[in-house]
């Protein structure tokens, strides 16, 4: 029994919160599962890492000792943290200039949003704004309209602002906000011409139904597709809805009533606008919006309805659809916590969207709580069912690692770019979908699979091939090592070399905590476990790495 004793453990004053932690997860007397309360550490890191991004030892400790309802309705009723547009105002990001044009360019909004999903204090709005952006999507590909930084951060900021609110408040904005108008094409949207030929553009008429409300085809409130009496699934619209619902949309353009105009000097001398525009909703402009009437889903809005009226009538017609609460409740529950609820599931988070016990419908806050407090989202059960769970998309892991190990920016610019490049990045970048698609669909099931086999969706998985997990793996290693370096569009010899021996690693971790018990292996695997799996990884796969 010779040998030197073993080192005494250290204990940071952080440890206090993991001790809590310990204490307060001792096994009950009564050890029948409660969905009010977890019954360890490991679930209530769950819900965390459902909820929000990430779960510290304070956050793990708040939630057991407070139980998951109780936690979760003190987020819901948190205010906004700091809106990222006086972020990047107050970065200078908003002056014309004729040298840096950030006017043209869509990388600060990068950086705006970034520094929001790494650092707000209000991470489970964060969480939510983020699901509802791969929902009601904005790209900054092919957003061509100045200051496009500057409407994609307030995009971003309307969705943290109405994430806690009604539904249809959430769907007027975005269909109103002059990123969507120019994204979907509602800006500058016309009325017919019979002398030309011109007809009112369909593209925001369509995507409202087949992605914002309603989608393709009818459904149960379970979200079972609903079929005719030959078998065949029942279309929710058709051609003639959509020609309709266009004249709808015509007559809104971006609200310049507060342009200033400023000249800038140069070789090429050119005349800019300020970006208040991208901050309002489209204005109405009567002379070009359609009077005709228009019949859509069964219903009629009567010819020469004005146009605001109108749109309410619309937007009402389709909050009020069935569809609505099976289609996007299940598509939030694929974001938050299972790629494949079952229909039991859909139609309890249903019945909570269409009436959220008080006879509103919409209410997201009801929402939320039907999806993360659902037995099915919070029973220990579930985690040894093959079809349960999901796989955490690129972004979120990487948040997850930045709020976990406390990401700072040192000069506060938080220079982190768009990161799509599946080859060498992460592939993927809030706001940045390569289509109004989004980076992969609901409904994907991948190819010669076992899942494919069952029948089973994972949307995730469409984004998983050889060059995205190669691609990856090599970004993290890297930004885990050293920190995070993306090249600076704003500083062309940034580049780390003798000049700039510092230059481009702003961003920077803190693993203080981890190297306190970096001798001691088995504390710091199970630290990570808890933090990073919600102590899922298997005990032959702890062993393997220790």
């Amino acid at each position: 029994m010779g040998g030197p004793a073993p080192t005494p453990l250290r204990v940071p004053e952080w440890a206090a919160a993991a001790a809590m932690v310990t204490a307060c997860a001792q096994t009950p007397t009564d050890t029948r599962r409660t969905d009010a309360h977890p019954r360890s550490a490991d679930d209530a890191a769950r819900l965390l890492l459902q909820a929000q991004f990430s779960a510290s030892p304070a956050e793990i400790a708040q939630v057991l000792q407070l139980g998951y309802g109780p936690w979760l309705e003190a987020q819901l009723q948190r205010q906004p943290s700091a809106d990222a547009l006086a972020w990047l105002d107050a970065r200078g990001y908003g002056q014309a200039d004729a040298q840096t044009r950030y006017f043209d360019h869509s990388y600060p909004a990068d950086y705006a949003i970034w520094r929001h999903l790494m650092t707000a204090d209000d991470p489970v709005r964060q969480r939510m704004a983020l699901a509802l952006s791969e929902y009601f999507v904005v790209s900054a590909q092919g957003l061509d309209m100045p200051w496009r930084s500057h409407a994609l951060v307030h995009y971003w900021d309307m969705l943290c602002q109405h994430a806690f609110g009604n539904f249809l408040d959430l769907l007027k904005a975005v269909t109103l906000h002059p990123a969507m108008g120019q994204y979907l094409a509602t800006r500058g949207n016309q009325q017919e011409n019979p002398a030309t030929g011109r007809q009112p553009d369909e593209n925001y008429a369509r995507e409202v139904m087949q992605l914002f409300t309603i989608g393709l085809y009818q459904l149960h409130a379970d979200g079972s597709a609903k079929h005719d009496a030959l078998g065949k699934r029942i279309e929710t619209y058709d051609q003639s809805d959509i020609v309709h619902l266009a004249r709808v949309f015509t007559g809104y353009d971006f609200d310049q009533s507060a342009n200033v105009v400023t000249e800038l000097a140069g070789p090429k001398p050119r005349k800019v606008g300020n970006a208040l525009y991208t901050q309002r909703p489209m204005a109405f402009l009567p002379a070009r919006h359609s009077s005709l009437e228009v019949r859509f889903l069964g219903q009629r809005i009567a010819a020469g309805t004005p146009g605001p009226q109108a749109l309410e009538q619309a937007l009402d017609v389709l909050f009020h659809h069935p569809n609505v609460g099976p289609f996007f409740g299940r598509q939030m529950i694929q974001r938050l916590v299972t790629s494949n609820p079952s229909p039991a599931y859909v139609a309890r988070v249903t019945n909570a969207f269409n009436n959220n016990g008080q006879g509103v419908r919409g209410d997201l806050r009801a929402v939320w709580r039907a999806i993360l407090l659902d037995e099915e989202a919070r029973s220990p059960a579930t985690l040894t069912q093959s079809d349960f769970g999901k796989i955490r998309e690129p972004m979120l892991r990487f948040i997850q690692w930045g709020r976990t190990f406390r990401l700072r920016s040192a000069e506060g610019s938080w220079k982190i770019g768009d990161l799509s490049n599946p080859a060498t990045q992460l592939g993927q970048s809030p706001l940045r979908s390569p289509s109004v698609f989004n980076y992969f669909r609901p409904g994907y099931v991948p190819p010669s699979t076992v899942l494919a086999q069952r029948g089973a969706t994972a949307p995730e998985f469409q984004m998983v091939h050889e060059t995205s997990v190669a691609g990856y793996v090599n970004f993290m290693q890297g930004v885990i090592r050293r920190g995070l370096y993306v090249a600076d569009p704003e500083r062309p010899d940034s580049a780390p070399g003798p000049q700039h021996p510092k230059a481009g690693f702003d961003l920077q971790a803190d693993y203080n905590r981890e190297l306190a018990l970096a001798d001691h292996v088995p504390a710091l695997l199970g630290h990570l476990n808890l933090l990073l799996c919600a102590g899922q990884l298997s005990v032959p796969t702890l062993a393997l790495m220790a």
